[in-house]
């Protein structure tokens, strides 16, 4: 009789043990995915070496009192660059030597900025590219405190990841013909931006749902495994 009580009780730990590692992984996988996107970040999917194309950055807020007010890229000398249109915000482009070097948003008088708790998506077209694989793209962020975050750092040779680092975009070779690169720049800056918002949304909401899958099986495994313990008690009482 102790024998089978003592199995009971090591089936009910074998099931209560796995089931807290899984609460934990996807407790973890919430908390990573949060992580993952506190930093300043930028794509451009369109853009190749040597040509043009949408860049987005995704900004998210950091500061737990005050928006996000103001937004200033710097850039690698480009001969065109068009910040897309955003309600509440106005853009000014920056040229030194008829080339644009810096683009700044500012958030219009009554407008809530990035709100706190909450990112938002400054895009704009331009070109040409620089002919290297990588392209850093500075970013001073300012809160409507006075606070403010530089992003300027570059990653090291050994991909460790510094505190600020400078959002990056990765371009892929070029075309064969500089009308093929104008082509990749759409005037209206309207299809591939919200294509690019869609890939973001969708790799956002797919991290949250494999992170809430992974705490809801936890839990799940963790109140089975209590009831597996508790009724090996109760059946160790009846038989003593």
């Amino acid at each position: 009789m102790k024998n089978l009580v003592l199995t009971r009780a090591t089936i009910a730990r074998r099931l209560v043990l796995p089931a807290a590692a899984a609460a934990v992984v996807g407790v973890a996988s919430l908390t990573g995915a949060g992580a993952a996107s506190a930093h300043v970040t930028a794509n451009a999917p369109t853009v190749t070496q040597g040509g043009y194309g949408v860049v987005t950055l995704v900004v998210p807020n950091e500061s737990d009192a005050a928006p996000t007010t103001s937004l200033r890229v710097t850039l690698p000398g480009l001969k065109s660059a068009r910040p897309e249109v955003m309600s509440g915000w106005k853009s000014v482009v920056t040229k030194k030597d008829d080339l644009v070097t810096e683009i700044t948003w500012t958030a219009e008088p009554g407008s809530p900025g990035v709100p706190v708790g909450q990112f938002g998506q400054f895009r704009f077209s331009g070109g040409p590219f620089p002919e290297q694989e990588t392209v850093t793209l500075p970013t001073l962020q300012t809160y409507a405190d006075g606070e403010k975050a530089d992003w300027n750092q570059p990653t090291p040779a050994d991909g460790t990841e510094p505190e600020k680092p400078a959002p990056t975009i990765t371009l892929a070779a070029g075309g064969d013909g500089h009308g093929a690169h104008h082509a990749a720049a759409p005037e209206n800056g309207t299809d591939a931006p919200e294509s690019q918002a869609t890939e973001t949304a969708h790799a956002d909401s797919a991290a949250r749902w494999l992170g809430g899958i992974g705490l809801v099986v936890g839990a799940l495994g963790t109140v089975f495994g209590v009831a597996a313990l508790m009724v090996a008690r109760r059946n160790g009482r009846g038989n003593a």
